[in-house]
């Protein structure tokens, strides 16, 4: 399970308000900044993202590479898929895949696909025998 990830953006206020409205949907809305001198020599600031009492999405400005990064947000439900991908298209994200079915993954598997501002493939998915209320069925 991973605990956390770093994502270098390009303009940390306008990546601070896209993914505020994008990951809203999700119940993701704990914020968090971290000052980096309160760090070891050289840490970056950064600006936390999350949820339930964890913050495991980080953003810092720095050299992008858009086509780098693939993150997959969990969804509670096709409706949360939906909303999130409307409020990250209405944000300024690019569509990579409007919301739907992944056949070719499995018949459960419900996502939609985004580009962030700064290229970044973000997914907001729904698996219901992993994510649902009643996981395994």
């Amino acid at each position: 399970m991973l605990d956390h990830i770093f994502l270098s953006v390009s303009d940390i206020d306008r990546s601070i308000a896209f993914y505020t409205a994008a990951l809203t949907p999700l119940g993701i809305v704990n914020r968090l900044d971290y000052d980096g001198k309160n760090g070891p020599p050289g840490h970056p600031d950064l600006k936390g993202f999350g949820a339930n009492g964890r913050v495991f999405f980080w953003l810092r400005e720095g050299v992008v590479e858009g086509q780098a990064a693939h993150v997959g947000f969990v969804a509670r439900d096709q409706h949360e898929v939906n909303a999130a991908y409307a409020a990250a298209m209405a944000a300024g994200a690019t569509d990579n895949g409007a919301p739907g079915a992944r056949l070719h993954y499995d018949p459960r598997y419900y996502a939609a696909n985004v580009r962030d501002p700064d290229g970044y493939s973000l997914e907001f998915v729904y698996k219901s025998w992993q994510h649902g209320e009643n996981d395994g069925n």
